[in-house]
């Protein structure tokens, strides 16, 4: 009988074994290296694309700051020359305003009988100080008064005396309330 020796053919498919488990961890490792190698770039990748987003995005907010820095100086201005414009408009209609007041009352004084000697506007308030020949040309001039005004007061009333002549004459004050004009919007048309 013939003998066939079979241990060398075991060893060396134990060797070739061993060869294919060495190269299949070492394949492995090469790919798993590769992976870590891969995604290592592409979170590198990533974290400089965030980076360059992040400078634009501190570029444009610096912009954009300075932006509104200048809307801001803008809008501050505009309100000073808005509160510039006011005081021009009041002062162009309170400059004819007492103008019409003393006009007003030169329609409502009681004529040859009193004369005025001061007048004051503030705010809403008339106050008007005169002299009268007597009661009767007060009360007058309070009617025509209260017909214009509105609170029309009598503050005080007083005998005054002129030197060197002896007539007797009356010292008068008024307070009251301006009435505001009404506009021509606010007016109600007439029915015919």
């Amino acid at each position: 009988m013939i003998r066939i020796n079979l241990l060398p053919f075991r060893a060396a498919r134990k060797k070739e074994n061993v060869r294919r488990q060495i190269s299949v961890f070492l394949l492995s490792f090469a790919f798993l290296f590769v992976v870590v190698v891969y995604y290592n770039i592409n979170l590198n990748r990533q974290i400089n694309q965030h980076k360059v987003r992040n400078e634009e995005t501190t570029a444009q907010l610096a912009k954009y700051n300075k932006i509104n820095r200048e809307i801001a100086a803008i809008k501050k201005n505009l309100i000073i020359l808005n509160q510039k414009i006011d005081v021009i408009n009041n002062l162009d209609g309170s400059r004819t305003e007492a103008v019409m007041l003393l006009e007003s009352m030169t329609r409502l004084i009681v004529p040859d009988r009193m004369w005025f000697t001061s007048f004051t506007l503030k705010d809403n308030k008339i106050s008007v100080k005169g002299i009268a020949m007597d009661e009767r040309t007060i009360a007058d001039f309070m009617k025509n008064l209260e017909g214009s005004y509105a609170n029309v007061t009598l503050k005080s009333m007083q005998r005054k005396t002129i030197k060197g002549k002896n007539v007797n004459l009356k010292d008068f004050s008024f307070e009251m309330a301006k009435i505001q004009p009404q506009k021509a919007a606010d007016k109600k048309p007439e029915k015919s």
